[in-house]
């Protein structure tokens, strides 16, 4: 049976313009990140083989910024010794969420001070000033970056140079900014 023209012009006038479309947002859509190998990663353990630390805690990397595309980093910091943590600092491009798992930890943010438990989270927003410490015993947090941007280098960079982590040109180099000492260290 012979197909006739009306049939076909009908036909492709109902078919031409998904293909366009496609056509269209294939070239004009970022690609899709390649999913990475799920690799679940064992408690204590770190997703690239290797425990890091700042000289106050041990730090668990266990999302890294190659598993999300950059839009994710998450850490397990675990053993933070009372009375430390990091400097009182700025992070230029990333939220920063804590998630107190043992322990009690202070917190500063911004200008508000509080001290969470286990089960309590808090979010550090991008440009605004905070840090923490342990109080009593040492604590264990998880600690997310988004977008995670320079930080996982900052870590790994860091571990290998404890002594600068905490210096203004250090921290400048990954888009934060060194506002003082932390008001939880003890002299």
């Amino acid at each position: 049976m012979p197909i006739q023209r009306r049939t076909f012009l009908k036909s492709s006038a109902s078919f031409l313009p998904a293909i366009a479309l496609q056509n269209v947002l294939a070239q004009s859509s970022p690609e899709t990140p390649i999913a990475p190998v799920v690799q679940p990663v064992p408690a204590g353990e770190d997703r690239t083989g290797h425990l890091h630390s700042l000289g106050f805690s041990s730090l668990a990397f266990k999302v890294t910024t190659s598993d999300t595309a950059g839009n994710l980093f998450v850490i397990e910091h675990t053993n933070l010794t009372p009375n430390t943590g990091p400097s009182l600092h700025l992070h230029l491009s990333q939220e920063e969420w804590f998630y107190v798992m043992e322990g009690e930890v202070r917190f500063q943010v911004g200008d508000r001070r509080l001290r969470l438990g286990p089960g309590e989270s808090i979010l550090a927003p991008r440009r605004i000033p905070h840090t923490f410490s342990a109080t009593g015993s040492p604590a264990h947090m998880l600690i997310a970056f988004t977008p995670a941007d320079k930080m996982e280098q900052y870590f790994i960079d860091a571990a290998s140079q404890p002594s600068l982590a905490a210096t203004a040109a250090f921290m400048n180099r990954y888009d934060m900014q060194w506002i003082g000492p932390s008001p939880f260290w003890k002299s």
